[in-house]
């Protein structure tokens, strides 16, 4: 009888199993720790808790209020306007910054610290790495703005109270619906944000140790603030992925002015993706056997610039297409239909503020009459020029009121209303109440002109 044996499987002692990679997991947590190892996120994060609230509660400390930004002449009637303020604050200077200083450096500081090779034969993933740095700053940002909603409301509601907000066509938001639709805002907000954030990843994989990787998201997002302020079709307008900054504006309006804060949105989310996508391909066919080579050379213009260039295009043209807005998107029609809305909600809360018989809106029959520059140019675009007369008629008076209204209105739609008269009804800014002297809501007031046509 024989037997026969199995043969055992051969094992090659010279060739050490593959290794795996380490778990995504692990690598974002090791990011994360490294995110807020530096002293500038720490102080970011103290500043984003503090900050906001405490300079809210000491503007509302002050008889003078900032006027000429949007809401701040409301700081005083409701705690909801400080977070709008600071809000309008963030998508200007902060955001951009926070952006630049989180992910910014994310990559370039492994090229400074020389630890690229170390990081490498630890995780042993180009993929995982780059994920784990992509989400950690993501997470950091989203820390960020998060701290700085929550301070300026809690501040704004010590300070103030949760009181109703006027919105932009001069309707009243209740406190539940404001406090709804102030956090609607803020995460609106969060779509151009990941933009920068996706714009400061390429720069740091393209420029390595350079410091232009550093600042290149802070420069974006103001030369597109700066852009938004220069007249230009609309659909040059909707294509920066900044627009989504100042188109939550049409949120406190009634019907809701979505259609640009929807396209600013979108096109941000495009932005992120392209930014992100590019990023991940230059870093991937980085050479980091060679010490000397820090960043992508000259494929920053091939995989970076032109790339971006390109979208950029192309969602003008999409926007030209889908919307047919290729003028300012503000004309005489626009102008006078938004004034005469906003003066005739301002004018029923006016009078119940004087304790007289309440009103509606068809009663008053409101209707606007505005021209620019006295009718001697066309009469469409943005400027200081526009003069309105506003008509109303109260019922049971056989005259017709009357009062004047000096606009100036920005590239972007919004526009400030400046009372020239009659003085009892516009022309000063305190009111005589039974209770004392109150805010005028007719003094002056902010309104918002939908760019998009109108049908």
């Amino acid at each position: 009888m024989t037997a026969t044996l199995a043969e055992a499987p051969v094992v090659d002692e010279a060739r050490p199993a593959a290794a795996r990679p380490v778990p995504l997991s692990r690598v974002y947590r090791f990011e994360l720790v490294k995110q807020f190892s530096p002293w500038r996120v720490r102080v970011l994060i103290l500043l984003c808790i503090l900050g906001p609230g405490i300079l809210i509660f000491g503007i509302n400390q002050q008889s003078t209020l900032p006027s000429d930004t949007l809401f701040g002449r409301e700081m005083h009637a409701t705690g909801w306007a400080g977070s709008l303020v600071t809000l309008g604050f963030a998508g200007t200077w902060a955001l951009p910054f926070f952006a630049s200083a989180v992910a910014g450096d994310v990559f370039a500081s492994e090229d400074r610290t020389g630890t690229w090779r170390h990081l490498l034969v630890a995780i042993r993933s180009h993929r995982r790495i780059f994920a784990a740095k992509a989400l950690a700053s993501l997470t950091v940002l989203l820390l960020l703005v998060t701290e700085l909603f929550a301070s300026s409301v809690i501040g704004g509601l010590i300070a103030v109270g949760d009181k109703p907000l006027i919105g932009l066509d001069g309707h009243t938001l209740g406190p539940g619906n404001a406090a709804g639709t102030v956090l609607l805002a803020w995460v609106c907000v969060l779509a151009p944000t990941l933009a920068l954030a996706a714009v400061g990843l390429l720069g740091s994989v393209a420029f390595g140790r350079s410091p232009m990787g550093l600042l290149l998201p802070m420069i974006v997002g103001l030369g597109m603030q700066v852009a938004q302020m220069l007249p230009m079709p609309v659909a040059v307008r909707l294509a920066f992925p900044g627009y989504a900054f100042i188109s939550w504006n049409g949120l406190f309006t009634e019907p809701r002015q979505l259609g640009p804060l929807l396209i600013g949105i979108a096109v941000s989310l495009v932005w992120a993706v392209a930014a992100s996508t590019l990023a991940y391909l230059m870093f991937v066919r980085r050479d980091f056997t060679n010490i000397t080579n820090d960043g992508a050379g000259r494929r920053v213009l091939t995989l970076g610039v032109l790339p971006m260039l390109g979208v950029f295009a192309a969602t003008i043209g999409v926007a030209a297409a889908s919307t047919g807005a290729t003028s300012s998107g503000i004309d005489q029609n626009k102008i006078q239909q938004s004034v005469a809305t906003v003066f005739a909600h301002l004018y029923r809360l006016q009078e119940q503020e004087l304790n007289r018989p309440p009103l509606t809106e068809a009663q008053l029959q409101t209707s606007a009459s505005c021209v620019k520059s006295e009718g001697l140019v066309a009469q469409e675009g943005p400027g200081n020029d526009w003069r309105c007369t506003v008509s109303w008629h109260v019922p049971g008076v056989t005259l017709t009121g009357q009062a004047i209204y000096q606009l100036d209105v920005n590239p972007n739609g919004r526009y400030i209303a400046d009372g020239d008269g009659p003085q009892e009804v516009n022309g000063f800014f305190l009111v005589h109440t039974a209770d004392g002297d109150i805010p005028n809501p007719l003094w002056q007031f902010d309104g918002n002109v939908d760019l998009l046509p109108t049908h």
